[in-house]
């Protein structure tokens, strides 16, 4: 869909802007009409005449309004269509226009009109002609078999169109959730650079003051962490924020954050961090390796948050056959203050993570009873994902 469209189906308080009908079918019908009827009329050895050929062509190109005014259009056609009949026309393709316009009444809601307006018009030619009963029967079974056919298609459109109306509805509603979901994912990007650098940069700040007068060299260090800190986390904003833009407007800048980064990460912790490998380290899919790298960023920063000072950490990305087991592991040392609330946003988004990934996610005191804390994560691989990590 080009921009231009696009735009005007969302400047539509109503949806999208139905497609303009063109004459085409009345133009048709004005070329058919006569021309079946001329051919009927040579096999009858019959004439149709110039009124005849008029009135024809005339209910035809009548069809052109029946979708703005459908009930004042049946109602001309169908008058055309009888006074064709009353001045003794042969009989033809003579019922197709009255049908068009019968059928755009029908989608309009107006049954009632068609069947009125056909038992008036059947009654005005039997009363005016005069036929034979066998005639009046033909006539009434043909203008039966046409409003049969005409209500057949009506229901056969109104499906149609239901169907496409369907279709359409879903598809917005796809489109919603993708948004949706694309806007959580970046939400919770943002919280996890956020909370971890900030944190970072807040516990380091008060290390520098607290050390600026006995020893400015350790208050420079801690100084200088922090403008690491901020420059890293502006970068992995910069390269969040990114994703809002269309393809090839903003490429991001640096590559989202996986495990090849997990020493970067443990080192930056302001916290003694010990890493353990357990299994064999391979390549993982993208969304694993990122989500695993936010886990245990967000880990980090719940121990620096909750556990005090004292405190160190154990980190384990354990590479099962069909899963990446993350776990992040306080020793309890330190002087704990509140746990991090169940619902809160990090165990949330944390969780969120890992049930995207059709994984589970556990948080909670540590069972060895040392009195520290545990965020365990298991991220399916899948049979697919598994072959494609390790082929």
């Amino acid at each position: 869909m080009s921009g231009s469209s696009a735009d005007a189906e969302l400047a539509s308080p109503s949806g999208p802007v139905p497609a303009r009908r063109g004459p085409g079918l009345a133009v048709l019908t004005a070329l058919v009409q006569p021309a079946g009827t001329a051919i009927i009329a040579g096999w009858q050895h019959a004439s149709v005449g110039i009124i005849g050929y008029v009135l024809l062509v005339f209910s035809g190109l009548a069809l052109a309004d029946r979708h703005r005014s459908p009930r004042r259009n049946f109602l001309i056609v169908v008058a055309a269509t009888v006074a064709y009949h009353l001045l003794d026309g042969p009989v033809g393709v003579t019922l197709l226009a009255p049908m068009i316009g019968a059928a755009a009444v029908l989608a309009a809601g107006h049954r009632w009109l068609v069947a009125a307006t056909s038992a008036g018009a059947y009654a005005t030619w039997v009363l005016v002609s005069g036929p034979t009963l066998r005639q009046a029967l033909a006539a009434l079974a043909l203008i039966a078999g046409a409003g049969l056919v005409t209500e057949f298609g009506s229901l056969v459109a109104a499906r149609v169109h239901d169907g496409i109306a369907e279709q359409r509805r879903l598809s917005e509603e796809r489109q919603r959730r993708r948004a949706s979901e694309q806007r959580l994912l970046i939400a919770a990007e943002l919280h996890d650079v956020l909370g971890h650098h900030l944190s970072l940069i807040n516990m380091r700040a008060g290390v520098g003051l607290h050390l600026m007068d006995r020893d400015p060299e350790q208050a420079r260090a801690a100084l200088d962490a922090i403008a690491q800190s901020s420059a890293e986390a502006l970068r992995e904003v910069q390269a969040v924020l990114n994703t809002l833009y269309p393809t090839g407007e903003a490429a991001p800048r640096a590559p989202a954050p996986g495990l090849d980064r997990l020493a970067e990460l443990t080192d930056d912790a302001a916290l003694p961090t010990r890493t353990v490998i357990d299994g064999t380290v391979r390549p993982l899919p993208a969304a694993v390796d990122r989500a695993a790298y936010r886990i245990v960023q967000e880990g980090l920063t719940n121990i620096r948050r909750h556990a005090g000072t004292g405190v160190a950490a154990t980190v384990t990305i354990g590479y099962r056959q069909d899963a990446l087991v993350v776990e992040v592991d306080d020793d309890g040392g330190g002087v704990r203050q509140p746990e991090p609330a169940p619902a809160g946003n990090g165990i949330t988004g944390m969780r969120e993570r890992a049930a995207a990934l059709g994984g589970e996610l556990t948080a909670g005191p540590a069972p060895d009873g040392s009195g520290g804390w545990r965020v365990r994560a298991t991220l399916p691989l899948g049979r697919d994902q598994t072959r494609e990590a390790t082929s």
